[in-house]
C-alpha cells in the first residue's frame, strides 16, 4: 500500500495564497499530534513568502505534495552559511498525519535533496556543502525518516520557559549602560548588533539587511516590546520579545517569546543578559503575559543556559539539528 500511495502523489511548485493555508494546516496538526507545543498561522508564512532572497525562494524553494487533488504535504528549503564554516541546504516540511506511514515524506525528502544537489551544482562557495535538518524530539516520525535516510544528529536545542511573572529577581543594569525606547530609525542598528553578538555561534541564519524588513512585517513584531540597553551610542545587547497573538490562540495560552537574546562581546560576564531578561519578563508581564519562553543551543558558548536557569527558566522541549553530506 506505500508503494501505491507513492506513486499516486504528486509533486508541484508552491501556487500561491491558497497553498500557504494548507503549509500551515498541515504543520500545526504535525505539531499537534506529536505535542510540540508551536503553531504558525498563514498570515506569518505569507509575510515570510512575501521577502524572497537567494537564500529562500518560493518559487524554487516550496513544493507540494498533492494525492487525487488534495494537498497532503509540503517542503521548504533554504540555504545558509554556517558560522563553521559549512554551507548548509536545510530541508523542512510536513506531512498531513492521516497520510503518515505512506512513503509520502519519503518521496519529498529525497525530491528535496535532488533539488538541493541542482542548485549546489550553480553556486560557488569554498565552503563544504552539506544537508541539514531540525526535528522535534517528539516528532517521533520525521527523526525516523532522517535516520533511515543517512542524516546524524549534530546539536541539541532547549525551548525554555517560566511560569509565573510576578515576582522576579532584582537585576541592576551594568554601571554605564541605558535601555532606551526603540524607534523605527534605531531596528537597523539594534538588527546589525544581534547579527554581530551571534556571529560566534553555532549555526546560521540570513542576518541580511533585507531579512531585517521581513521581521519588521511579521505580525508578531512590536518594537515597543524590544529591550535594549545602550553604551553611548553603541547597542551593547538587547532581547527581541514578541507575542504571537494567533499562536496563543490556538494552544489557549499566554506566552511572550524572548525571540533573540543577545550581548556583544565587549559587554559580556557583567550581568547584563540577566538584566535585559528580567526587565523582558515584565515587560511581557505588563502585556499580559503568564509566560515567558526562549530558544538556547543546549552547548552555547556564553553560558546562557546557566544564565535562564538563574533567572527561573526551566526546559520544556528538546530539539535535534541534523546534517548529512551533499553528494555530488
Amino acid at each position: 500500500m506505500t508503494t501505491d500511495i507513492a506513486t499516486r502523489v504528486r509533486l508541484r511548485p508552491f501556487a500561491g495564497e491558497p497553498d500557504l493555508a494548507q503549509i500551515a494546516r498541515i504543520g500545526n496538526a504535525e505539531a499537534e499530534a506529536a505535542g510540540f507545543p508551536r503553531r504558525e498561522d498563514a498570515a506569518s508564512l505569507a509575510v515570510h513568502f512575501a521577502h524572497p532572497s537567494d537564500h529562500f525562494d518560493p518559487a524554487r524553494d516550496v513544493t507540494i505534495a498533492e494525492l487525487d487533488g488534495e494537498v497532503v504535504g509540503y517542503q521548504m528549503r533554504n540555504w545558509v552559511d554556517t558560522t563553521d564554516g559549512l554551507r548548509e541546504y536545510r530541508l523542512d516540511g510536513g506531512v498531513d498525519p492521516a497520510w503518515h506511514r505512506r512513503g509520502i515524506g519519503t518521496l519529498l525528502l529525497a525530491d528535496g535533496e535532488r533539488r538541493w544537489r541542482e542548485v549546489a551544482a550553480g553556486h560557488v562557495t569554498m565552503n563544504p556543502r552539506l544537508l541539514g535538518a531540525w526535528t522535534g524530539d517528539t516528532q517521533n516520525g520525521a527523526v525516523a525518516l532522517l535516520t533511515s535516510a543517512g542524516y546524524a544528529p549534530v546539536r541539541w536545542f532547549f525551548d525554555m520557559e517560566r511560569t509565573g511573572l510576578d515576582e522576579l529577581p532584582d537585576a541592576p543594569l551594568p554601571d554605564g549602560l541605558e535601555v532606551r525606547p526603540i524607534t523605527p530609525e534605531l531596528t537597523l542598528a539594534v538588527w546589525r548588533a544581534d547579527v554581530d553578538a551571534f556571529k560566534d555561534h553555532w549555526g546560521g541564519f540570513d542576518g541580511s539587511d533585507e531579512r531585517l524588513q521581513e521581521w519588521l512585517a511579521r505580525p508578531s513584531t512590536d518594537v515597543s516590546l524590544w529591550v535594549v540597553a545602550f553604551d553611548g551610542d553603541e547597542v551593547a545587547g538587547g532581547v527581541i520579545n514578541t507575542i504571537d497573538a494567533s499562536e496563543n490562540e490556538a494552544l489557549g495560552i499566554r506566552r511572550g517569546w524572548l525571540s533573540s537574546v543577545f550581548t556583544r562581546r565587549a559587554w559580556r560576564r557583567r550581568g547584563l543578559a540577566r538584566a535585559l531578561l528580567v526587565r523582558s519578563m515584565d515587560r511581557l508581564r505588563e502585556r499580559g503575559m503568564t509566560i515567558a519562553a526562549l530558544g538556547v543551543d543546549a552547548d552555547n558558548p556564553s553560558g546562557a543556559l546557566g544564565v535562564y536557569e538563574r533567572v527561573g527558566f526551566e526546559v520544556s522541549y528538546r530539539s535535534t539539528a541534523w546534517r548529512k553530506e551533499l553528494e555530488p
